[in-house]
């Protein structure tokens, strides 16, 4: 019976600590670095700072804010890329927190957004959520936010040639207990290769992407592609992007050290890419943890992060 009674005192420690973990975790966020290598940003003069933000869902970290947009600034970036996901898309849900946030980092540099499933059904159900979207969408470029709906856009930074692409997949590719099968000429044909004299040539692992296609004269522009769901992480890669920037599975909700995240939002255990950085040959993968919850307001072991990233040349 003692026996009994220290494993059930145990029991109960264990579970009041996991509970006040999960608090704190759902009260704070974190910084994490990465630095991404590539022979292709041998044009840049110094280092290029990228901050990636993913999965707010209305989230605040001080008064407007104010405790992320601080973490921000100190970064000091060139570039801030939005994932998708900053509010909440629910019908009479307001869009204030992410339309005040977004509107603000516009003041530290030229801020990208491309849109995460939350921002996809507002989109396209204007039945359900009336002008809410449009409304969202022409604020924040009123401040100078570029949205990148299946569109790419070329940026010079520091010296070095990148482009910036935004995929939009369709609302079935999110769909509970199902992954769609998506490939990489399914997503050349959601968002075709970027024209432009300035950027001519994108690789592919096989030759056969979207990327191959663009041209031949090896100019090396570095391409950056914000793909909201990582459940398509192979597919982007066939694709041909040289770092690829997603979000959605915030981390897996409860994350185990040395394997990962637990679960995704759409019921699938232990996905490969849940929030961490990957090297598949030239290509990079970053899959940020996010900034919030939603549905299920639980983290554990699962701290919201920032994403610091600095690109810098192959020496």
């Amino acid at each position: 019976m003692k026996i009994l009674w220290g494993l059930a005192a145990a029991a109960g420690v264990l579970l009041s600590a996991a509970v006040l973990e999960i608090y704190r975790e759902l009260h704070c966020f974190s910084i994490t670095h990465y630095d991404v290598t590539s022979r292709k940003l041998r044009g840049a003069y110094e280092d290029i700072r990228i901050v990636f933000l993913s999965d707010l869902h209305n989230r605040v970290y001080g008064k407007h804010n104010r405790e992320l947009l601080d973490a921000v600034r100190q970064e000091r970036p060139d570039l801030i890329l939005i994932g998708g996901d900053m509010l909440v898309g629910k019908p009479g849900a307001s869009y204030d927190v992410a339309l005040d946030l977004v509107a603000r980092l516009t003041a530290f540099c030229p801020v990208y957004y491309a849109l995460g499933n939350h921002e996809g059904r507002m989109k396209v159900e204007p039945d359900y959520y009336g002008n809410a979207w449009p409304e969202y969408k022409k604020r924040l470029e009123k401040c100078g936010v570029i949205f990148l709906e299946n569109t790419s856009e070329p940026v010079s930074v520091k010296g070095q040639q990148l482009v910036l692409s935004g995929l939009e997949l369709p609302a079935y590719t999110y769909k509970k207990f199902r992954k769609a099968g998506i490939s990489g000429s399914d997503i050349q044909r959601y968002l075709p290769p970027f024209q432009s004299d300035a950027v001519s040539s994108r690789p592919s692992r096989d030759g056969t992407g979207s990327a191959a296609k663009m041209a031949e004269d090896g100019s090396g522009s570095f391409f950056v592609l914000l793909a909201h769901n990582p459940a398509y992480v192979d597919a982007c890669l066939e694709w041909g992007a040289d770092l690829i920037l997603s979000g959605h599975l915030h981390g897996g909700l409860v994350r185990i050290p040395g394997i990962g995240g637990v679960i995704t939002p759409q019921g699938f255990m232990f996905p490969k890419y849940s929030g961490e950085m990957t090297r598949t040959g030239d290509q990079t993968v970053i899959v940020s943890r996010g900034l919030g919850t939603h549905t299920v307001n639980i983290r554990l072991f699962n701290i919201p992060e920032l994403i610091s990233i600095r690109l810098k040349k192959s020496l």
